[in-house]
């Protein structure tokens, strides 16, 4: 997939995400307005209740108390709310940059892929080359044999005729650089030094991970897309490397 395809899709997939982040501030915004609210009741309850503490009635002390009881509890509620629209908030932007590593990622491997199959192409475009021009040399040969025969016989019909000889630099050799692509280097994600790597990229963990049940497997975890996978593989799973040691044995 091109650089653009993989951008076009990822901005497509946030277009809604600025709306979705304001609808959520402003409902955390709205509870803290109505939090501030019941305290701002608590505190006239506590005032009224303290200050009236030896005239009022058993039953009137137990109305005001549980009045504040249940301001307290409402308080709690929506700091609860509050907690729940924040953790919403976190995963929500979390869901796209764990998304854009991944693509980050694919984007990083089809890259190399595309070099790979350009070295292959380069290295046989190049052997054709040489097949070629050894080929075109012994038919020149040949050519100058028959004509130097032709030359020492003396036969009019051979002196009639006249041979162009084409020199090497003549053929139309095939552009051993057709194909050839050079993309940009993909630049990395800048990380912690002291972060371990993993993969057969070399690189730190990120998106979605498969573990290798070889025990004595010297990588351990691959991503998804550097071992060519897209979902969870059913029973046990072993990498590149540890598949190539089990078929040996």
């Amino acid at each position: 997939m091109a650089a653009g395809m993989y951008l076009e899709h990822y901005l497509d997939s946030i277009e809604n995400l600025p709306f979705e982040l304001q609808r959520n501030f402003n409902l955390m915004r709205d509870l803290d307005q109505r939090t501030e609210d019941l305290k701002g009741q608590i505190d006239s309850l506590a005032k009224e209740y303290t200050s009236n503490a030896r005239t009022l009635s058993s039953e009137q002390k137990l109305s005001i108390l549980r009045q504040i009881q249940q301001s307290y509890s409402k308080c709690k509620e929506f700091g609860d709310d509050k907690v729940q629209l924040a953790m919403q908030t976190y995963e929500m932007v979390d869901k796209h940059i764990r998304r854009l590593d991944t693509d980050l990622a694919r984007f990083e491997a089809d890259l190399k892929e595309k070099q790979i199959e350009s070295t292959d192409y380069d290295s046989t475009s190049s052997k054709g080359k040489k097949t070629d021009a050894r080929q075109k040399e012994k038919k020149m040969a040949k050519t100058r044999s028959k004509v130097k025969s032709s030359d020492e016989d003396g036969s009019p019909k051979s002196a009639q005729k006249k041979v162009k000889l084409l020199q090497p630099g003549e053929f139309n050799a095939p552009a051993s650089n057709f194909g050839n692509v050079h993309p940009s280097d993909v630049l990395d994600m800048p990380v912690d030094p002291n972060e371990p790597t993993y993969c057969l990229c070399h690189q730190v963990s990120y998106g979605e991970m498969i573990g290798c049940d070889n025990t004595d497997c010297s990588i351990e975890w691959f991503h998804f897309a550097c071992v060519g996978l897209t979902t969870k593989p059913r029973g046990k799973w072993y990498c590149p490397r540890c598949s190539q040691d089990r078929k040996r044995k």
